[in-house]
């Protein structure tokens, strides 16, 4: 294949290429500190069509992508993070409870796009291929698409934030989705307030995180 510059694309990347990539797998955070400048129109479709060259059990692309523009359903959405959010700092005590309440858990109220992503457990596409004995391979791929938009997101200069705290009954009837769908992420997506290639929980002293060796087993 052709390249723009005219170059031939044999699939094979340079090590400049790797360096880029593992720069971009470190400095992809999640965002929680949104500005609430928009972003260009012709952004989101690009990066979810980027999104859709993410691998998917049986080809099935069970993912769901449901953007949250009304007032009313986002308003579903920031009241079921605070119920839930208080409900989850009840479960600490002591300094991990300080600490844990002046977290930042969320960009609700600032980032410009909301993005609810769900999972349709019969797709019609794939015809069922690989999926009869591990089912939960459907959401799995739709995570991987996830993760393949966060960084398409970031190599363009944009902010993704996974807010987890949520009930995903309340979403998912706030949205008006097909009831079989099942919610797999809710993400906040816009510019950050600021860059930073350290997570913010290890920032503030909630969690370092912990070298490749220390999860790498051989059997």
């Amino acid at each position: 294949m052709q390249t723009a510059a005219g170059t031939v694309d044999d699939g094979t990347f340079d090590t400049t290429f790797v360096d880029d990539l593992d720069r971009l797998f470190r400095w992809r955070r999640d965002v929680r500190r949104f500005s609430r400048e928009p972003l260009p129109a012709h952004l989101l479709p690009e990066i979810l069509e980027a999104a859709e060259l993410s691998p998917s059990v049986g080809n099935s692309q069970p993912w769901r992508w449901v953007e949250v523009q009304t007032t009313t359903a986002r308003e579903v959405v920031r009241d079921s993070f605070i119920r839930c959010n208080s409900q989850a700092l009840d479960g600490y005590s002591g300094e991990r409870a300080q600490l844990y309440s002046s977290l930042k858990l969320a960009g609700l109220d600032d980032a410009p796009v909301h993005l609810a992503v769900f999972c349709d457990p019969e797709p019609a596409q794939g015809h069922g291929l690989g999926r009869q004995t591990v089912p939960e391979t459907l959401e799995y791929s739709v995570v991987a698409a996830i993760t393949t938009m966060w960084l398409a997101a970031r190599a363009r200069g944009v902010g993704v934030g996974w807010v987890s705290i949520l009930d995903p009954d309340e979403v998912t009837a706030a949205l008006g989705v097909p009831p079989r769908w099942n919610l797999v992420a809710y993400l906040c997506i816009g510019y950050p307030e600021r860059e930073s290639d350290t997570p913010e929980l290890e920032r503030v002293g909630w969690q370092s995180r912990t070298d490749a060796e220390s999860r790498h087993l051989i059997r």
